[in-house]
């Protein structure tokens, strides 16, 4: 239930956190920037729903269908599933993951 939360709270924020948004440079439409924004939301609500990724430690940006991974995962399982997962949601087109392992001392 507090993943769920998690995820509509995700999917809330950037609805509302794009509104009324220009297109960015380097992207041909606003149809192009709404598709890229759906992505972004559906990648962080999978993370949120999965118990393996931290969707709070994992950045996650979309442009013209390509999704960047960036930020912590504790392990490498964590770092490959999350790429696994944002490759797996509709018309995302390629996956770039910069997620750093961050090791415990």
């Amino acid at each position: 239930m507090y993943k769920l939360l998690i995820a509509l709270s995700l999917a809330i924020m950037t609805a509302f956190g794009t509104t009324g948004c220009a297109v960015t440079s380097g992207q041909s439409s606003v149809g192009e920037f709404v598709d890229d924004t759906t992505i972004t939301t559906r990648v962080k609500a999978r993370f949120a729903e999965d118990k393996t990724v931290s969707a709070m430690r994992i950045n996650v940006e979309t442009l013209k269908g390509v999704v960047q991974l960036s930020g912590f995962a504790t392990s490498d399982t964590e770092k490959t599933h999350a790429a696994q997962i944002a490759r797996n949601v509709p018309d995302v087109k390629d996956v770039r993951n910069n997620i750093t392992i961050a090791r415990s001392n």
